[in-house]
């Protein structure tokens, strides 16, 4: 499948009849494994590739190395992948534009861009920005449009909806394909989301959440893991080390080892 039939694929996965339950890897072998799992399509998360490379969340990950992750995940998946972009890594409307054309390359089908706590005008101009980049590409990248009013707590009660509710109505006439609403968490809230915004709703995995099933029946069409994988991976990582420090003792990584991953790779 070559990558506009894929990017259409993506697409088609949030309109269908389940709930796209997408996990959020940091590294080839993450990703590879989450495939293995049976994962429809997969995704990055920002924060957790910058830790994996030493580097806090928040655009300071150096592009050349948000490009190589991807193209390491494409790689070894035939599965869509869908980048965590954070703020496209500049507000230059131009170098956001080459940055969007250089992740298409590297294989991503999609993108997370978020707004943090820039002004919703300025994201809106970067969304159309990438929508315009991804056009010239030829690919029809799915541009996950995240508001961050509730994750920052920006605004509260009604006030925080109102303006989550205005802020996707802005991303979607700029060309957005999804928006992402993280910290959004209560049932009652989630349902008004869904219902309120006409781009398909995407939660973040948070504790508390209702469950899968619950989701959709609310009209969610999206919902990522975020770091939960990568923190679960390395808590195990910590707890096995400290184990192994202390005795020396293969078993301190028995429980948790797995498979040489050489045949994996080797196709």
């Amino acid at each position: 499948m070559d990558q506009k039939n894929t990017a259409q694929a993506f697409e088609a996965l949030h309109h269908g009849p389940e709930i796209l339950i997408l996990p959020n890897a940091w590294d080839a072998a993450s990703a590879a494994l989450m495939a293995d799992a049976g994962a429809k399509a997969v995704a990055t998360s920002s924060a957790a590739v910058a830790w994996a490379h030493g580097y806090p969340d928040g655009d300071a990950l150096p592009m050349e190395k948000v490009i190589t992750t991807v193209a390491e995940i494409a790689r070894v998946t035939d599965l869509p992948v869908t980048c965590d972009f954070e703020g496209g890594y500049t507000d230059d409307l131009e170098v956001l534009a080459d940055n969007i054309v250089r992740v298409i390359e590297a294989g991503a089908v999609g993108v997370n861009l978020e707004d943090g706590g820039r002004d919703p005008e300025l994201h809106a101009r970067k969304i159309a920005a990438a929508r315009a980049a991804a056009e010239r590409a030829g690919v029809p990248l799915f541009i996950n449009a995240r508001t961050d009013v509730y994750l920052r707590g920006l605004a509260e009660g009604e006030a925080a909806f109102a303006e989550t509710v205005r802020r996707a109505a802005l991303y979607a006439e700029a060309g957005a394909s999804g928006i992402f609403t993280p910290g959004a968490k209560d049932e009652g809230l989630i349902g008004r989301l869904a219902e309120a915004i006409r781009l398909p709703l995407n939660i973040m995995l948070l504790p508390g959440l209702p469950p899968a099933a619950r989701l959709r029946a609310l009209g969610v069409r999206r919902l990522s893991s975020a770091t939960a994988p990568f923190r679960l991976a390395y808590a195990s990582l910590a707890k096995g080390v400290a184990a192994y420090l202390q005795t020396g003792e293969a078993g301190a990584f028995a429980s948790e080892a797995l498979p040489n991953l050489n045949q994996r790779f080797s196709a």
